[in-house]
């Protein structure tokens, strides 16, 4: 620090009381490169923007919402990539086509998902809201292009508070064009995951969309643009169920953005130390704002944890910022526990029971999808064996049993499923349709007959083979372990 600000100090300013040097304090803050903000006291929360770490994740980690866009657009060996067709019970992933048969790998999924939430904010709070919530994405989206049109944060104050006029109608009006665009363009494409990308564009030019597609495209579009635009940080404070229910997933080992009371306060700005006067004992922060400025929701982090606080960490980098500035240490803002302030040292992830338990459920979740997927075959074959009766004698000596087979096509092909039967010498057997031909995600239905003679049979159950072939594509089989009844032996 130069010699010319060694003889700086700060004056306390955390009782509100106007002293008669602030504007000197301001300026001498003003001259090293720290701007005095206002504190938020209620309205739209206009926060301002500043660069660090922290703004640079939550922008990369953002971005990857982009996929929601172009996700309907990706194709895959002919058909939409991405494709949850509800009328028909299909969910397409790329060549993966997931049937009600196989809802249970959804389940999982989500089972995993839902974990993984519990457990990122039982080790470091409100992760998903400061960085992935679609609603914080879309949120920072539509600030940023609220700045880039109508200016800083003071500048929209005040035009928000100035009366109606012209120039507030040129800055509004394409803000909320731009902002209706972006919700309808959302819900736009949240639809065509559902419906073919593709068709759905034919049918807008064409002008043959249904009431249902319709009404959702609209209605979500209006909601996108309203709770983003209009409500934004009281979606997270008010309506948000997370925000309420946060308390029970954190602990005393909760790592979250956290203010070094013992380090900042008393808190005071900075000013020039008269001849003679010696300077107070004051902490490092010199109440300039700028975290709660730059707060999303308008939060003052050095007052404490509150719900409002979605951890997002913006306010850690503009504290940094501010203490390079004046030549202090980083971190009077920074990522911590309880227990760190409390003297404890953080105890290993592997060693804290919340964080054991939902990994543990989160790693069940993980090895049933993985296993699903790795064994989810293109066939699923059943064979229902008649119960009434559960075998006929024939009049040539033989005893017949009766399946009847249904053969569900999970694959996006055609598939022209050809049947046999094995696992005993000398059976023989009959299909009603020797090669059945099924369409993609569609099921067939044929009857089985297997005869085999009493004089070979040693036992009242023997187990036989049932299996399905694509002609199409031999590759794809499925076999099925059935059992064929028969007569005690004499």
């Amino acid at each position: 620090m130069s010699d010319e600000k060694k003889d700086l100090y700060r004056d306390d300013g955390r009782t509100g009381s106007v002293l008669s040097d602030m504007d000197t304090s301001n300026k001498n803050l003003q001259n090293i490169g720290v701007e005095i903000l206002p504190v938020h006291t209620g309205g739209t929360v206009h926060a301002k923007r500043i660069p660090g770490f922290f703004r640079k994740a939550k922008w990369i980690i953002a971005s990857m919402w982009i996929a929601l866009f172009v996700g309907p657009y990706l194709r895959w060996d002919g058909h939409q990539a991405i494709l949850f067709d509800l009328p028909n019970r299909q969910f397409h992933i790329f060549g993966l086509t997931i049937l009600p048969q196989d809802i249970w790998v959804l389940a999982m999924i989500l089972l995993f998902f839902s974990l993984a939430l519990a457990a990122t904010t039982a080790i470091a709070g409100r992760l998903w809201c400061g960085y992935a919530c679609f609603h914080t994405v879309w949120v920072d989206v539509f600030t940023w292009i609220e700045e880039k049109i109508e200016g800083q944060p003071n500048k929209r104050i005040k035009l928000d508070e100035a009366p109606m006029s012209l120039d507030k109608l040129k800055k509004k009006v394409p803000k909320h064009l731009i902002w209706l665009f972006i919700g309808l363009a959302t819900s736009f494409s949240f639809v065509a995951y559902f419906v073919d990308a593709f068709d759905l564009w034919a049918r807008l030019i064409r002008f043959e969309w249904g009431a249902t597609e319709t009404a959702v495209i609209v209605l979500l579009g209006l909601a996108t643009y309203f709770f983003a635009g209009i409500l934004r940080e009281q979606v997270c404070i008010g309506f948000c169920p997370y925000a309420r229910i946060q308390g029970a997933m954190y602990d005393t080992q909760t790592v979250v953005p956290t203010y070094d009371v013992d380090r900042g306060e008393p808190r005071g700005r900075i000013k020039r130390v008269k001849p003679g006067e010696e300077a107070p004992d004051l902490g490092d922060c010199i109440d300039c704002n700028l975290c709660v400025a730059v707060c999303p929701t308008g939060v003052d982090i050095r007052k404490g944890q509150q719900f409002g606080c979605i951890t997002c960490g913006i306010c850690i980098d503009a504290c940094d910022s501010v203490m390079d500035k004046i030549k202090k240490p980083r971190g009077l803002i920074r990522y911590a526990s309880l227990y760190e302030f409390a003297g404890k040292a953080l105890p290993p992830i592997w060693r804290r029971p919340r964080v054991l338990v939902y990994s543990g459920i989160m790693g069940f979740a993980g090895a049933m999808i993985l296993w699903g997927l790795l064994t989810m075959s293109p066939i699923d074959l059943k064979a229902l064996h008649e119960r009434a009766p559960l075998f006929v004698q024939m009049s040539d000596g033989t005893i017949q049993n009766k399946w009847v087979l249904k053969i569900v096509n999970k694959s996006n092909q055609p598939m022209q499923a050809q049947i046999s039967v094995s696992g005993f010498d000398g059976l023989t057997y009959d299909v009603g349709r020797q090669s059945l031909e099924i369409q993609a995600g569609n099921v067939g239905s044929t009857d089985l007959f297997v005869q085999i003679d009493r004089k070979l049979l040693t036992e009242v159950n023997t187990p036989i083979t049932i299996k399905v072939v694509d002609l199409n594509n031999p590759s794809i089989m499925e076999e099925y372990e059935a059992t064929f009844i028969g007569p005690r032996p004499r």
